[in-house]
């Protein structure tokens, strides 16, 4: 309730009239963009790891069901797919959003991903930020994670996943202090509020604050940032006057659920954010998701919650009665993004 509360208001102006067919790309030309569409190639990664790992996974979904086919969605390469060991042994170091550490005691996550993906030789971390801090902020505590690990040997493997906020904590991070590049394999924005949301405009930070009283929390204020960090202004500003290095490889997961895909505690914020935009995902529209000069890989059949928090999982009474499409995957996700940024980066020519 708290999390509606801070994502609850939005502009009402209309920016762009609601097209199912629009791409990013044409919003933003891929030629100014540098937008590279590679869905065809994941689309065969990911429905390969889902028929492969079938039923015995949690929430598993049939492929068509997991994905949600925009536009003009370009072939497969009709390449085999890799399902056995790493051989990169990539490390995914996740960066999650606004707030999480304060309500995570109460979710008790079960870790399963982490478990999954130790089965085929790659591995996962949390990196911890301050919830309720700003990106400038939880990218100094990003830098000491990353410099805290040890130094590869050979070629880097850490894959950083920014989820929500993260992403442009991550980012963020990326800019700032250019000694951690070296130690970074690929950048993924899952779900990333990589140009802000249009909700955080009529927010305040003191209504994020309210999660500090969140069952179990024990997270603070810090600097009183994050929703500032959230702003649409804030971010495009941001990246209108800092350029992505342009050495490392990025990468783009979208949330663009179907109208039926969203629960009903964020039925409300997905039909204020659709004053704007109806190509969203209850918290971000799509195409402000996408990182300027990235790979896109895949428009995910899930709201903004169902990509990564499986609140259904630990609190089902909850998941029936609020968070009712939070089922998701998200074991088979994980393993096809790490398997497809395996096989892109050992690609001679990008």
């Amino acid at each position: 309730m708290t999390l509606s509360l801070l994502f609850g208001a939005c502009a009402t102006r209309p920016l762009i009239p609601y097209s199912a067919d629009t791409p990013p790309m044409v919003l933003v030309p891929a030629s100014e963009a540098g937008v590279a569409d590679k869905r065809g190639r994941f689309r065969e990664i990911y429905c390969a790891v889902l028929a492969a790992r079938g039923p015995t996974l949690p929430d598993y979904r049939p492929c068509e069901d997991a994905l949600t086919r925009v536009g003009t969605e370009p072939a497969g390469t009709g390449e085999p797919v890799e399902l056995g060991q790493s051989r990169q042994h990539l490390i995914a170091a996740v960066v999650s959003g606004i707030g999480y550490d304060c309500f995570k005691p109460w979710l008790d996550p079960p870790n399963t991903v982490v478990t999954h993906l130790r089965h085929f030789g790659f591995d996962a971390t949390l990196i911890d930020v301050d919830a309720l801090s700003s990106s400038t902020n939880n990218a100094r505590q990003i830098r000491d994670a990353i410099m805290a690990m040890p130094a590869p040997e050979g070629a880097p493997r850490i894959v950083l996943i920014g989820y929500s906020k993260g992403a442009p904590d991550i980012l963020e991070a990326l800019v700032a202090y250019p000694e951690i590049r070296n130690r970074v394999a690929a950048v993924v924005s899952a779900a990333g509020a990589i140009g802000g949301s249009p909700l955080a405009n009529d927010a305040e930070q003191y209504q994020a604050d309210l999660l500090r009283y969140f069952p179990g929390a024990t997270c603070t204020s810090g600097d009183g940032g994050a929703v500032q960090s959230l702003r649409p202004a804030t971010r495009k500003a941001w990246l209108a006057q800092h350029p992505l290095p342009a050495e490392l490889h990025y990468y783009s997961i979208v949330t663009f659920p179907q109208p039926e895909r969203i629960s009903s505690i964020l039925k409300s914020s997905y039909d204020k954010l659709s004053r704007v935009d109806s190509r969203n995902d209850s918290q971000v529209i799509f195409y402000d998701q996408v990182v300027p000069g990235s790979t896109l890989l895949a428009y995910v059949n899930a709201d903004h919650w169902a990509l990564a928090v499986p609140v259904a999982r630990t609190h089902p009474t909850i998941g029936a009665l609020f968070v009712t499409e939070n089922a998701y995957p998200r074991e088979a996700l994980a393993e096809a993004i790490l398997r497809f940024v395996e096989e892109d980066l050992a690609e001679p020519v990008r």
